[in-house]
């Protein structure tokens, strides 16, 4: 079996060093500057429940025609950030390579299969010019939900924080045997990584916070203990989670969860920075577009009006703007 791991950042370094320490794949890894060079040096470095494991047998490179066509490759990159690596990935697909789709937010794919009237629609701010969808084919894509906190470190080492879930589903809900073994190969590494035949439900219950807790902790610089437990940014959130549930209900969805319980879920974890705080603060291009706007074109399509979320997408938008971070 070979897997490649599109963009060994945190999350992507994270699930290739947990995959090549099982060994029962041949792991190779996509990534650049002096991570690359550090891997290539040294090998890639895990840290973990206070242990430290140093991977060797995995081939890391900037350019995905030296490694040929693949079994499995796990785009671990920033939804934003796909598009403009399409063309370059074409040397790791073959007749029946699958496409992992390891990004927060909605997934370009999210209407793919879908049978009704929203049949294979497009999501713009996934996807805005068709590029994934025309140049990877949604036929690959495997959806993946995101939990684990992961960062690099320093160049080749990656830390480890928390969490251990990647739920796997095809968007058809099949049980496919490429999906089974995907998950075979991820629990057999050491990750909770179970079957979903309805992984559209997983993928709003993270984006479900994401979108709230994400725009309103860049724009107050706020950690998520703060957002939380002030009385009107929590009124905030509950409000954008509200109108989103809609959303996702509109579209069958099944939210297992209650509100208030996720929200306490969030404050429970203490003073963490969300990504797109961390993003902000680090000059980086944030996930605006697959973790809100892509809500509010959801919200469009199904007639479901959305006016928390716009007003908190325009602001931070602007800020992000402002930054150079959109």
């Amino acid at each position: 079996m070979r897997i490649c791991i599109f963009g060994a950042g945190a999350i992507g370094g994270y699930v290739g060093a947990m995959l090549a320490r099982q060994g029962d794949a041949e792991i190779s890894l996509i990534a650049r500057g002096p991570h690359l060079a550090a891997i290539r040096e040294n090998g890639l470095t895990l840290e973990t429940e206070g242990q430290t494991f140093v991977q060797k047998n995995v081939t890391a490179t900037d350019n995905p025609a030296e490694l040929g066509v693949q079994d499995f490759v796990i785009i671990a990159l920033k939804a934003h950030s796909v598009p403009a690596v399409i063309s370059t990935i074409q040397p790791l697909l073959g007749p029946h390579t699958a496409i992992v789709t390891a990004q927060n937010g909605v997934p370009w794919w999210y209407f793919y299969g879908v049978e009704g009237i929203h049949k294979n629609k497009r999501i713009k701010a996934a996807d805005p010019e068709g590029v994934i969808w025309d140049g990877i084919g949604p036929e690959r894509a495997i959806g993946c939900v995101v939990y684990p906190a992961a960062e690099v470190t320093k160049p080749g080492v990656i830390t480890h924080r928390a969490g251990d879930r990647f739920p796997v589903g095809e968007p058809s809900g099949e049980r496919t045997d490429r999906v089974a073994s995907l998950s075979r190969l991820l629990i057999s590494a050491g990750l909770k990584a179970p079957v979903r035949t309805k992984i559209r439900n997983d993928i709003w219950v993270k984006l479900w916070g994401n979108l709230s807790f994400n725009p309103i902790s860049a724009i107050t610089n706020a950690t998520l203990d703060k957002i939380c437990d002030d009385p009107e940014t929590r009124t905030l959130i509950r409000t954008m989670m509200l109108e989103a549930q809609v959303v996702g209900e509109a579209l069958g969805v099944n939210f297992p969860i209650d509100v208030d319980k996720r929200i306490e879920g969030a404050a429970g974890v203490g003073a963490h920075k969300t990504s797109m705080l961390v993003d902000l603060e680090s000059g980086r291009p944030m996930e605006i577009d697959a973790i809100v706007t892509s809500v509010q074109e959801l919200g469009l399509i199904t007639g479901c009006k959305t006016p928390a979320i716009d007003t908190v997408a325009t602001l931070v938008k602007l800020k992000a703007t402002v930054a150079g971070c959109y």
